[in-house]
């Protein structure tokens, strides 16, 4: 039980990546973490695979103060989210106060649109690893890239290392 005291927020929207949210969620609840999960609305939103998420609250009552870390989970759903001011801002205000910034696969998309990576090492799934570059992070082929604050990871396959290096990261 590593991680008790800690409160961390998993992006949600539709067409979530169904491992990239719940191996996540269970692992970091098995290492005592309160972990949230927050979408633009309190509402239900379904998997790439039809998997059902209940949003435990809505972004807009959530306080950046009050949390340890965000993570924005990859498949289809990072398109969506990054196009709301509010979880764009969430994301920017988190990483400013040092907060830990974990995200896999199509996630790193958001992290785009935050603006955080410029001079970061990062990884992203291979489709958007230009945009990787072009916000300014020098892209690593890893299975996961941590730079301070930032965690990234490519795919499903890289979970085990992902969760990992969040939860070391939350220890410190």
């Amino acid at each position: 039980m590593k991680l008790i005291g800690k409160k961390i927020v998993i992006l949600i929207e539709n067409l979530y990546e169904d491992l990239e949210v719940w191996f996540p969620y269970y692992r970091l609840i098995e290492e005592g973490a309160e972990v949230i999960i927050v979408g633009p609305e309190k509402k239900e939103y379904k998997g790439k695979y039809g998997y059902p998420a209940m949003a435990d609250m809505d972004i807009n009552g959530l306080e950046v103060n009050e949390i340890d870390a965000v993570l924005i989970p990859g498949g289809f759903a990072p398109d969506y989210l990054r196009r709301y001011d509010t979880v764009v801002n969430l994301v920017k205000t988190a990483f400013a106060k040092g907060k830990i910034i974990a995200a896999i696969c199509h996630g790193p998309s958001v992290l785009v649109n935050a603006e955080v990576l410029n001079g970061k090492k990062a990884t992203s799934f291979m489709a958007i690893k230009a945009d990787v570059i072009n916000a300014g992070a020098e892209f690593l082929d890893q299975e996961v890239v941590q730079d301070e604050t930032l965690i990234t990871s490519r795919r499903p396959q890289d979970l085990p290392a992902f969760c990992q290096a969040i939860i070391e990261a939350l220890q410190s």
